[in-house]
């Protein structure tokens, strides 16, 4: 077996194209491989700006073959009676290429046929993978990509090379106007010239040599490495910057880092802006002492390795200079107008055409984060400042320093209201309310950011519902299903307790969008829609479907409780009769729903009615769950309240052997279809049983 060898030479791809590149291609070729029956090994990606690569191991020299059993005509039709071919019997083994010597006789439930096992040889890999490497290439997927030259195919960035190597063969094909070969490149600057290539094998080494890492985890190393080794005699410490890492490591092929300086003054500047300004668009990692404070110091990763890395330092160093004296005229033009100022000018910036400007949002977002607040144990001073910092919360978006940098939206919110006196709880809620930012970000620190956070997304869902702006499959421009994940997941961090059903009702109301008889159909969409967020988070940590299912058909909506009786019902269901359990309940659920409406109209049950003991004991356990149970709901207790109603199995099963619940006695049957029917409210207070797989 040989090693494969595919390497695309091109311009420099932009860094967050390639890992993603190098993933769509090894499972493009992947699935190829499999589907041409060309067994092989392990894929390896490596890549670099200007090159993307796989090498696959132990791959086969040929198609692996395949026999395939073919049905012919029948006996009689197949063979005369001597046992000899016919005409038709001839045509098929021609047909699949077989000797008639290879034909035999079946016996089928259609009767005697005749049949052929026709086995495939495998064709050489090479020959197939010559045909199977162009379109695996111009499949690759990528964010946006272009054409050049007069040529009518598209990828990233135009193609200039293209090396592949089975074992030391060329597998010849051209993709464009580039043929394959077995030459690849070193870096561009330090060792431009071509590198021969025997195999596959030599691919990492002469690379090396020729100052190309292109192992994209091996670079990384060695950048960090770098850094850290060039900050010592400063007695610094790089800043953690794990996206930015890997966004610099695919922006060189061969590390070279440098530490710059920069003057004290811009020290004064707020630190998300001064490490922001340095990310952004230089690329730099800030540096800090051991007491965690910002030192006059940054690193610079160089794709080229000079003689004189001081200078290379100075030209960083001007380059940084003129952006912190941007920065610094940004921060100190801001703070020339109040937060106050700043959410006047709101008015002029659009929210969406439908729904008015920023302004209009900002207050709507007051309105209903002081509504919020009030169904929550705060206090008077918690509740003021939570109103403070909704009426404040959009105003950076003005700012000169937002609109440089739009990340540190919120964040210089809460830098200018610290520069204005605000008391902290404002600025931190200022910034905490647009998170989480994307799945699995930090949540607001504080109660008031959390209100804030709520307030502002439950606006934004319940805005774009009230126009038409609904998600649906992969469109979801206003980024709807974040917002609802990060309103549960606040939820549940603050165990808020609230009704999601009052807060969506005053939040629409807010837009003058619908009549009062529309209010309730839009809430129930967006209930809905809620609801199905919860049921995708619930089954990210391990609650089956049906669970889920039962608990949200009949849950209020109370985000906390919800998640308890979800884990309450799981943890119920992995107890050894809970199959048993399940079926009785629901035989419960399924009576009362399939009742003709007139047999349940009574609600009172007349316990003289009763035929059976089972019947007595069973309203007797009854009334004595069902006020455990209200008491372990109220306390938040959903765990126990699922083991009471559990233990009421063996009395339903009693009742269901000895009682026939559709009596021909009108009174008895209504009398204990009322029975049923309290039993099933009571089981609906944690959960429909009848969606439950059993």
């Amino acid at each position: 077996m040989n090693r494969l060898l595919v390497e695309i030479g091109t311009e420099e791809i932009p860094a967050g194209y390639i890992l993603p590149a190098l993933e769509s291609f090894s499972a493009i070729l992947r699935k190829k491989m499999a589907y041409a029956r060309i067994a092989h090994g392990e894929i390896h990606i490596y890549g670099t700006p200007r090159r993307l690569t796989l090498i696959v191991d132990d791959v086969a020299g040929k198609q692996a073959p395949l026999s395939v059993e073919m049905m012919g005509p029948p006996e009689r039709i197949a063979m005369d009676e001597s046992g000899n071919l016919t005409v038709p019997g001839q045509k098929f083994a021609e047909k699949i290429g077989v000797s008639p010597k290879q034909l035999k006789v079946r016996e089928t439930e259609k009767g005697r046929y005749l049949y052929a096992v026709k086995t495939e040889r495998g064709v050489a890999a090479k020959t197939v993978l010559k045909e199977m490497l162009p379109e695996s290439i111009l499949s690759i997927n990528f964010p946006k990509t272009m054409r050049w030259a007069d040529l009518k195919i598209q990828f990233a960035r135009p193609i200039h090379s293209i090396a592949a190597l089975l074992g030391e063969n060329v597998i010849p094909f051209q993709v464009g106007d580039v043929k394959s070969g077995r030459n690849t490149f070193g870096h561009r600057f330090m060792a431009p010239q071509k590198i021969k290539l025997s195999s596959p094998d030599q691919y990492l080494d002469r690379l090396s040599d020729a100052f190309v890492m292109a192992d994209i985890s091996w670079r990384k190393e060695k950048l960090v490495t770098q850094m850290n080794e060039a900050v010592i005699r400063i007695s610094g410490y790089v800043i953690p910057d794990e996206d930015l890492v890997d966004t610099v490591t695919n922006l060189i092929e061969y590390p070279a880092a440098v530490v710059g300086r920069f003057d004290d003054e811009f020290l004064e500047l707020p630190r998300e802006i001064l490490i922001t300004s340095m990310r952004v668009h230089q690329k730099y990692f800030a540096i800090e002492d051991h007491q965690g404070n910002l030192m006059p110091y940054f690193v610079a990763i160089n794709n080229t390795k000079a003689n004189d890395m001081d200078l290379v330092a100075k030209g960083h160093e001007r380059v940084l200079r003129a952006r912190l004296a941007d920065a610094q005229f940004f921060f100190n033009t801001d703070l020339k107008s109040s937060l106050d100022e700043k959410k006047e000018k709101l008015k002029a910036v659009l929210f969406q055409a439908d729904l008015g400007s920023m302004h209009d949002k900002t207050i709507r977002i007051e309105k209903l984060s002081v509504f919020l607040a009030s169904t929550q144990n705060l206090n008077d001073i918690q509740i003021a400042h939570i109103s403070r910092a909704a009426g404040l919360c959009k105003s950076d978006l003005v700012s000169h320093a937002v609109i440089e940098f739009p990340k540190l939206q919120g964040i210089m919110g809460r830098v200018y209201a610290q520069k204005q006196n605000e008391p902290d709880e404002v600025g931190t809620a200022i910034e905490g309310h647009y998170r989480p930012t994307f799945a699995g970000g930090r949540l607001p620190e504080t109660v008031e950011g959390a209100v804030l956070s709520i307030s502002d997304k439950i606006d934004s869902i319940c805005g774009c519902f009230s126009i038409g702006l609904i998600p649906t499959g992969a469109s979801d421009p206003y980024a709807l299903r974040r917002q609802a994940n990060g309103i549960i997941l606040i939820a549940l961090e603050n165990k808020f307790i609230f009704s999601l059903n009052d807060l969506i009702k005053e939040s629409i109301k807010l837009f003058n969008k619908c009549n009062a008889s529309e209010v309730g159909g839009l809430t129930k969409k967006i209930i809905d829609f809620l609801k199905g967020r919860m049921a995708h988070l619930l089954e990210e940590e391990g609650i089956s479907k049906d669970a889920v299912a039962a608990v949200l058909s009949v849950s209020k909506d109370n985000i906390p409780t919800i998640w308890q009786k979800a884990h309450a019902l799981q943890q119920l269901k992995a107890e050894p009769d809970f199959e048993i359990l399940a079926t009785a309940f629901k035989r419960v659920v399924n009576i009362i729903r399939k009742a003709d409406s007139s047999e349940t109209v009574t609600q009172t049950v007349n316990e003289s009615l009763f035929e059976h003991d089972s019947e007595s004991a069973l309203f007797n356990q009854y009334k004595n769950v069902k006020q455990s149970v209200d008491t372990h709901i109220k306390n938040g207790h959903i765990d126990r309240a699922f083991a009471d109603i559990a233990s009421m199995r063996e009395s339903v099963d009693r009742f269901f052997d000895d009682v026939m619940v559709m009596a021909e006695n009108i009174d008895m049957r209504r009398n204990r279809l009322a029975l049923l029917g309290q039993i099933s409210g009571l089981f609906e207070r944690v959960a429909d049983f009848s969606k439950i797989s059993t």
